[in-house]
């Protein structure tokens, strides 16, 4: 495809971003990463199609893979806080890593103006502690036998 015939889908940049993250909703990985390389080959530079691979990594749990993509993308974008919300994201996954990544999410909550990525970082940290960080044992995995005994 010549550049000429490439500046004229330009438009549809954020389109193709936009239906990449709606893929990897429906569980749909071939079309979301087909959608995030075309963003990609459309306008190189950018970094949102990098963010679309991390999300489809986060996703599937490859969470070394989803760090990576993450990290590389804040190294282009210091201030990128949507990427760092979702590092921060990664780092939550991995135990020793946890209070780093509650740290990073809450920068980003603070530094961010956009209201999308604040309630991102709020139901991060939500999740963070409801679910990665309870204390209580679930009722599935009390024994038996020392219930039964009391």
């Amino acid at each position: 495809m010549g550049k000429e015939r490439l500046e004229d889908f330009i438009d549809d940049f954020a389109l193709l971003i936009e239906a990449g993250f709606v893929a990897v909703k429906q569980l749909d990985e071939t079309s979301a990463s087909r959608l995030f390389h075309a963003a990609q080959a459309m306008n190189p530079m950018s970094t949102a199609p990098q963010i679309g691979l991390g999300y489809i990594a986060l996703n599937k749990l490859e969470v070394k893979e989803a760090t990576r993509i993450y990290e590389d993308v804040l190294k282009k974008e210091p201030d990128n806080y949507l990427a760092q919300t979702f590092l921060g994201m990664c780092l939550l996954l991995t135990k020793a890593k946890r209070k780093k990544g509650k740290k990073m999410i809450e920068e980003a909550k603070a530094k961010s103006n956009d209201p999308t990525v604040k309630n991102l970082c709020d139901i991060s940290l939500t999740w963070a502690e409801k679910d990665l960080e309870k204390k209580n044992i679930p009722f599935f995995a009390v024994d038996r036998d020392t219930e039964e005994e009391e």
